[in-house]
């Protein structure tokens, strides 16, 4: 039977070091897949293969994993000296770079002083010794399980081969160089990993709960008690671990606490800052039967709530879980880079063998050379093993995709992976759902008719509100909500019993059955035959002024209509605005009525209006519209748009309204309500793949510009090493520059 795994697999400094890692797991027997994600640490395997094999194998490559208890490793307490000193090999390394100075000082930077003594090259071989042994080690256990040559072989191969030519000091300041720059790496790795662990670190630990007193030690004895639920003390305040809190309790929040689980307001008013879940700037006005998010922040009210989700599945943990999920998710640039740094290792040994035995054989070249070593083709050969490390190219494009999917989360964009990402900033046209996302989604009835209508506020027009609300009663649609509220206002809502036997009709309306009468509901085009001429002359004007019609009847006999407006929201303008001046095109696609769509449009700015749309029509002018443009993206409600979220290149969906629905159905989701968030995930998505361009080329440039330098004589190993090392530091500060994006 084929299993999953997951592991968070410690010890790794760069991304070789994830690449090694899953190369090896991938080759024991039962493995169908693995994928190990260097900025998490997770490592995913499925197949037959026994987890203890699992284990064994990273162990045996020279890494370990972390027990699911274990606390995860922090950068932000730690400065850089202090990291080195927790792990042995980086603390060999230190005391490499103390042993190699001496060399470094009179063989490298001043040999004009003509000091030379035994001594310098006995310290350079010590500090090869102690700062190399791990980076050997590691190259060898590579070689002997992957059957592949890794940068800890290359660099390896390359101060042996120094020590052969008696550069003894550059042998020993390339491992010492090498192990420090891998440590860094390694450092700003843990660093980055720290911008979404900063999500955990919100999230509430305890909460207090409303419990009956058991075993009451106060009241054992009265009346017969002698344990259990106490009849004396009724429900009390209790502090529990939050995972211990099950749905439907009511938990209190305390002024200025982080509220613990997600829930439902039961009693009390606050603001509420969830600004760490929506993005948004101020805090929200929150009353009874409000909604609130785990590890929001309460204001100055007393809240009592119920539970409405248990901690592992508040709208905070699902965040998380699929932000890092969505790191995983390899966008096409990075796979590139994946690929090419399989067969970048070996064609560099081949071109560097080349370098060592074509010139010396063909032009008499020297191979080695003893007086100036730089001149030598051998020692030209090693340097471009060591300048030709992959390093910085291979971190060049995950760390920028990272930070650009945690600045996106802590901005209420949920990005699931850095292929969306990368898709993004290709679109050139967004298509907009109305309801609900150029609109507010919460219609109000405007007027209704009763085919009998004896005059304003008649009972035929009250009957037929009551009768529709018997039906849409059931209902969660927004116009069912509309119908509701009327039905409330008029005092209708109990006239008739609850519609049985209710079926909505995709794209043409609802229908139930109330008093053995089979009742329908539907648009003006599900009714094609309306024998009412003055009712469809009413119905065309309304839609005319962008009104919606629902249409009534019993047993197939018309009863009368009604008209719904819904509001445009007050930020769609200036959404669509900001995404004229990024120069993307908009559309809409909706069902509604041509004369309503074109009202929203005119109040929006919307470019193109394709109205009358069932959900399979709204796929097909999507797939119409994706041949036209080429990349398109789709917003919606993330339900009743599914199929059309996902034939777009890139799927977003509105959030708030129903979080748990959105953050599972489209590629993106804005866990607000707020359309300005369109723009600035747009706006990310270019300025991440502009610096992911910009680290590829500055990684290459650099060791482009040292190949030519080495080739001419004119590098030497340890300014390879440095040039490596400060290339893969410049692509991850770049990087994760991402991570202040406004």
């Amino acid at each position: 039977m084929t299993n999953e795994h997951t592991f968070r697999v410690t010890g790794m400094d760069c991304a070789s070091c994830a690449q090694t890692v899953e190369n090896g797991v991938a080759r024991l027997d039962g493995v169908q897949s693995c994928q190990l994600n260097f900025t998490t640490e997770t490592l995913r395997v499925s197949g037959t293969a026994v987890p203890q094999n699992i284990i064994s194998r990273i162990q045996e490559l020279g890494y370990d994993v972390a027990a699911p208890d274990e606390k995860l490793e922090t950068a932000e307490t730690l400065n850089f000296w202090q990291f080195m000193r927790q792990r042995q090999e980086t603390t060999l390394a230190l005391v490499g770079a103390l042993l190699i100075l001496p060399g470094l000082l009179f063989n490298e930077l001043l040999p004009m002083l003509g000091w030379e003594h035994p001594l310098l090259d006995l310290t350079s071989v010590a500090a090869l010794v102690l700062a190399g042994i791990p980076i050997a080690r590691s190259g060898w256990r590579s070689l002997r399980i992957n059957h592949e040559l890794t940068i800890n072989a290359l660099m390896t191969i390359a101060a042996v081969g120094a020590v052969f030519i008696g550069a003894y000091t550059e042998a020993g300041l390339v491992m010492v160089l090498f192990a420090i720059g891998e440590a860094l790496e390694g450092y700003t790795a843990v660093r980055a990993r720290n911008s979404i662990r900063s999500l955990m670190r919100v999230s509430p630990q305890s909460a207090t709960v409303l419990r009956p007193c058991i075993d009451c030690e106060t009241h054992l004895g009265q009346n017969g008690y002698t344990n259990g639920e106490c009849p004396f003390c009724g429900v009390e305040p209790h502090r529990v671990p939050v995972e211990e809190v099950n749905l439907g309790e009511t938990v209190v929040v305390k002024p200025g606490e982080r509220i613990p689980v997600d829930g439902r307001i039961l009693s009390g008013s606050s603001t509420v800052d969830q600004s760490i879940i929506t993005g948004e700037s101020a805090p929200i006005a929150k009353q009874p039967d409000d909604t609130v998010f785990a590890s929001s922040i309460n204001g100055a009210g007393v809240l009592h709530l119920e539970v409405t989700h248990l901690a592992e599945d508040s709208t905070i943990s699902r965040l998380i879980r699929l932000v890092e999920e969505a790191q995983e998710r390899r966008a096409p640039a990075q796979r590139f880079i994946d690929r090419f740094a399989r067969i970048y290792t070996p064609a560099v040994v081949v071109l560097a063998a080349l370098v060592a035995i074509v010139p010396p054989l063909l032009w008499q070249q020297p191979f080695i050379d003893t007086a100036t070593p730089t001149n030598g083709w051998l020692y030209r050969a090693l340097a471009l093993l060591v300048v030709a490390c992959p390093c910085a190219l291979v971190i060049s494009i995950p760390v920028s995709l990272v930070s650009a999917l945690s600045n996106a989360a802590k901005n209420g964009v949920l990005v699931k992976g850095g292929a969306y990402l990368e898709a993004l900033s290709q679109i050139k046209l967004v298509a907009f759902d109305k309801t609900g996302t150029l609109t507010q989604g919460k219609p109000a009835i405007t007027h209704f008719q009763s085919i009998n209508c004896q005059g304003n506020g008649c009972e035929p027009c009250s009957d037929l509100l009551g009768l529709t609300h018997a039906v849409e009663q059931s209902s969660e649609h927004p116009l069912a909500q509309a119908v509701a509220q009327a039905a409330g206002a008029y005092r209708v809502q109990n006239r008739y019993p609850a519609a049985t036997d209710v079926q909505a009709h995709i794209g043409a309306g609802i229908a139930g059955t109330v008093n053995g009468q089979q009742i329908m509901i539907g648009s003006h085009r599900a009714f094609t035959d309306l024998p009412h001429d003055a009712h469809c002359t009413a119905i065309s004007a309304a839609e005319a002024e962008g009104l919606t019609a629902m249409l009534v009847t019993a047993d197939e006999h018309y009863l009368g209509y009604l008209t719904v407006a819904d509001q445009v929201r007050g930020d769609a303008a200036t959404a669509v605005s900001q995404l004229h001046n990024l120069g993307i095109q908009t559309a809409m696609l909706t069902g509604d009525n041509q004369a309503t769509a074109q009202n929203i449009a005119g109040q929006t700015g919307i470019d193109r209006v394709f109205a009358s749309l069932l959900p399979a029509e709204k796929v097909e002018k999507v797939e119409e519209l994706r041949a036209e443009y080429g990349h398109i993206a789709m917003i919606g409600d993330g339900i009743n748009d599914a199929p059309a979220l996902a034939s777009a290149t890139v799927g977003i969906a509105m959030g708030a309204a129903g979080t748990d629905q959105a953050m599972e159905t489209a590629d993106i989701a804005l866990m607000h309500d707020d359309l300005s968030k369109l723009s600035y995930a747009i706006r990310l998505s270019r300025s991440a793949m502009r610096t992911v361009r910009a680290n590829v080329a500055l990684s290459l440039g650099i060791k482009a510009a040292f190949l030519v330098a080495v080739l001419f004589g004119f590098g030497t190993m340890w300014l390879a090493v440095l040039a490596d090392m400060g290339a893969s530091l410049l692509v991850t500060l770049n990087g994760m520059r991402l991570t202040k994006f406004k």
